[in-house]
């Protein structure tokens, strides 16, 4: 093969080969960027025996037993102001008789439900049973009005698991 040839040749697959890496290039350049990944409401966190919790630990789902409109959202806002981690809201399940405030829980000593319970104030009822939210529900009636000062951290008693909030 002449000297010419072999350098067309070689000069063809270059260029092939350049355009075949533009091509790609190009396509992967104007590939759009992936969906933001929806992350969960709370996870489930492990909290040992001597553990201090705090509010920003906690995940805090409420829940409106009353007539009162809003008072979910309002609710919601006054724990998330506090530090908690919002969970779900809306109305309370139909026949829901609530007249200020309950926590439902299957975990009644669960340090996030002690810490919750401290916001609401003394006399807090928590009723064991299952829960239409995520991490600790709140049921508020017309009587609720605000939270209590409560306590700023609770020590958790024995090892357990609390649902808090996704770290973003």
């Amino acid at each position: 093969m002449r000297q010419g040839v072999k350098s067309a040749a070689t000069m063809v697959v270059l260029g092939l080969l350049l355009l075949v890496g533009g091509a790609w290039g190009w396509s992967a350049l104007t590939e759009p960027f992936p969906g933001k990944a929806d992350l969960p409401t709370c996870v489930d966190t492990s909290v040992s025996a001597g553990d201090k919790v705090y509010p920003s630990q906690v995940t805090v789902s409420v829940f409106n037993a009353g007539t009162r409109e809003g008072l979910a959202g309002r609710t919601m806002g006054l724990f998330t102001d506090q530090g908690f981690g919002a969970g779900d809201s809306g109305n309370a399940p139909h026949g829901t008789s609530v007249s200020r405030a309950e926590i439902w829980t299957k975990e009644p000593t669960s340090p996030a439900v002690l810490l919750v319970a401290s916001k609401l104030g003394p006399g807090t009822k928590i009723v064991r049973r299952n829960a239409p939210g995520a991490g600790v529900v709140v049921m508020v009636g017309d009587a609720f009005n605000k939270l209590a000062k409560g306590k700023g951290k609770v020590t958790a008693r024995e090892d357990t698991t609390i649902c808090s909030p996704p770290i973003r």
